[in-house]
Order: C-alpha cells, then sequence, then structure tokens
C-alpha cells in the first residue's frame, strides 16, 4: 500500500516554512497523541504517521532528499524512520521538539551524534538507467570495538561529574534569580570517564576503512542523493551515527543525451535516403530498432520513439527516445558521382527550384524583397 504524502499528513503545502510544520506537529501530536485516546489504535497509528512526517520536513536535508525522490529516497536499507519513534512519547517531549529551540538551555545536554557523511560516485549512464549494486570501501569514524563505544576501559565505571554531582546541570544566582545551565565539566552526560579505553583515548571511536554495498535504484541522474541511513560517523561514547549520503554524477554518454526521462541521439543519413524515404537502424539502450525515414525528411527533423528513454525513479514511467537527423553532405566524390549530382542540379532548375527546394524559394525570394525595399 502506498504511502501517505507527508505534507499532506500534516496539512501543510510544499512552500511551508519551518515555524508553520512545527505549529502543525503540535496541533496534531496533542490531539491524536496516545496519552489521550488510550487504547485507540487508530489514532495511535494516526501519530505514528504524524511524527514520522514532521522528523523528516523538520530536517533540511531529510525533506529535500523527499522533495526530489518521495518515500523511495529513505528505502535504501532496512532501517527505516518507524523503528525510531516511540509510542510512549509524553507531552513533554512535544514540546521539546517544538520549542526547545526557543526556550533553550534547560534540557541536559546529549551525547553527540556523529557527523553526516558525503560520498562521490561516477557512474555511467548504462548503470544509472537500469541500476546496479557498487562496492565501496571509505575510511571513517565507526565504534571502537574495544570498548564498544563507551570510551571507558573495559570492566570499569564512569564517575560522577565532580562539578555537577551527576546532575549535568549547575544552577547560578543572576540577582533575584537562579538560572540552571547545562554543566561545562561533563557537557550534560552526568559522568566522566576515570579510565579511558586505550585504543579510542576515551573517544568511544576510531578511524577505519569500512566497505558497504549500495544498491543504485534504476532511473538515477546526475546530481541525485541517496541516503544511507545511520552509515556515518559513529556518535561520541556510543552516541547514534551520522547518515551517509551518496551524490551521483553520471558520465557524458557517446551517443546519448539524457534530458529528465527522454534520451536523445543525432542520427546522420544521406540526401539520398532523406530524399527518397527509407528504413534505418537506430540505437537505443536496450539494443537496435528499425526508423522509417520519410521521403524529403529535412536536417534537424526529429523523430520520437516512445517508451525507449528512462524509467522514472519517482513513478516508474519510462520516458521516449528522441532521433534528431542529421542529413549528411558527401564528401570525396569520383568523378561519376560528380558528373551526376551535376546532372540533378540542372534538373531541379537551379539552387533557386521552386519545385525541389521550396526553402531556398522562400528565402531568396525574402531577400529580394528585403532589398526591393531598401531601394525605395
Amino acid at each position: 500500500m502506498s504511502k501517505k504524502d507527508y505534507y499532506e499528513i500534516l496539512g501543510v503545502p510544499k512552500s511551508a516554512e519551518e515555524r508553520d510544520i512545527k505549529k502543525a506537529y503540535k496541533r496534531l501530536a496533542m490531539k491524536y497523541h496516545p496519552d489521550r485516546n488510550q487504547g485507540d489504535k487508530q489514532a495511535e497509528l494516526q501519530f505514528k504517521e504524524i511524527k514520522e512526517a514532521y522528523e523528516i520536513l523538520i530536517n533540511s536535508q531529510k525533506r529535500a532528499a523527499y522533495d526530489q525522490y518521495g518515500h523511495s529516497a529513505f528505502q535504501q536499507n532496512n532501517n527505516n524512520f518507524h523503528s525510531s519513534f516511540n509510542n510512549t512519547s509524553d507531552f513533554s517531549d512535544i514540546f521539546g521538539d517544538v520549542f526547545g529551540d526557543i526556550f533553550g538551555g534547560n534540557r541536559q545536554s546529549q551525547a553527540v551524534q556523529g557527523s553526516d557523511l558525503k560520498y562521490n560516485m561516477e557512474l555511467s549512464l548504462e548503470e544509472a538507467v537500469r541500476g546496479i549494486t557498487k562496492e565501496i570501501c571509505i575510511p571513517i569514524l565507526q565504534k571502537c570495538s574495544i570498548c564498544y563505544g563507551s570510551g571507558a576501559t573495559p570492566g570499569t565505571q564512569r564517575k560522577n561529574c565532580p562539578t555537577c554531582h551527576g546532575s549535568g546541570q549547575i544552577q547560578m544566582r543572576k540577582g533575584f534569580f537562579t538560572v540552571q545551565q547545562t554543566c561545562s565539566t561533563c557537557h550534560g552526560k552526568k559522568t566522566m570517564i576515570q579510565n579511558p579505553c586505550n585504543s579510542c583515548h576515551g573517544h568511544g571511536r576510531i578511524e577505519k576503512p569500512k566497505k558497504l554495498s549500495i544498491k543504485i535504484p534504476a532511473g538515477i541522474d546526475t546530481n541525485d542523493r541517496i541516503r544511507l541511513n545511520k552509515e556515518g560517523e559513529a556518535g561520541e561514547q556510543g552516541a547514534p551515527s551520522g547518515d551517509l549520503y551518496v551524490q551521483i554524477h553520471v558520465k557524458k554518454h557517446p551517443i546519448f543525451e539524457r534530458e529528465e526521462n527522454n534520451l536523445f541521439c543525432e542520427v546522420p543519413i544521406n540526401f539520398s535516403m532523406a530524399a527518397l524515404g527509407g528504413d534505418i537502424e537506430v540505437p537505443t539502450l536496450d539494443g537496435k530498432v528499425k526508423l522509417k525515414i520519410p521521403s524529403g525528411t529535412q536536417s534537424g527533423k526529429s523523430f520520437r520513439i516512445r517508451g525507449r528513454g528512462v524509467k522514472s525513479v519517482r513513478n516508474g514511467k519510462k520516458g521516449d527516445l528522441l532521433c534528431r537527423i542529421l542529413v549528411e553532405t558527401p564528401v570525396q566524390l569520383n568523378d561519376k558521382q560528380k558528373t551526376l549530382l551535376y546532372e540533378l542540379g540542372e534538373s531541379f532548375g537551379g539552387f533557386k527550384g521552386e519545385k525541389n527546394s521550396p526553402r531556398s524559394k522562400r528565402f531568396f525570394d525574402g531577400v529580394k524583397r528585403f532589398f526591393d525595399d531598401l531601394r525605395r
């Protein structure tokens, strides 16, 4: 079953600003939150949809990917967004998400999530059109295999921060007010590492190469991006990993040019074929096909072969192949060919022959009128 549009779920237009998205999320989340709808499975499902839509649209990178690819942007691996939703989120979570950036400073600092990474991948046109699985190897900060990302020597425990005594926050008095701030010693983590891991020196991460198998969907194009959930740098001291974005560049093809889902190619023919017509074979990415050339075909004429273009990565529809005809002037003629062409030209009644060269006649008639007007 196809998923609902995220903008439609939140009831906002595609041009909606961040504040409008937050406002819509707060209103709907309050309405369908499971705490307000005990035992209502439908409300629970709607709350999941609302939270999923908000998680995507409030993030500028994820929103850009969704606007370009739709739901397929987040189907690279099995780590989909549903797995991160918690149905038991309380109302403070909702207000914290929506208003945290306005009233910040009253929430404890969380462990730093790993950075997102970008990998530039070059594909041939055939690979981009048909889809392919690529193996890549990237140097990356990964979770330490000795301390499993904790940063502490195995068998040892973290100790409470001596500054905030394990609360993660400190209170400072300013006149009549008492201000609560994140502890500058432990950065809100409440505890500190007493015996750092010898392998990662307390960071919980070490740099080493990582191999990944990436499925490239059929129809992808230059400047498209593929997002791999949680395949970026590991977070500090066990925090979640960032994402990996694969930036696509399609190499120039010797025959075809691509414009969205259509392919274009130039097909040269001799002037005999252009004048008399006939059948020729033209290339496609799936092999050769026959193309009927009508008599009297002019250079620059385009013929459309339907369904021989690129399959859309968004809706699966196939584009067309457009063949642009180039009538080629013959070169390196022998004496017999020159004689035949001379006789043919004489039969036209000169280069302005009315019957056989209608475009030439219109052009030179127009030139004559132009100079006649100048003489007046």
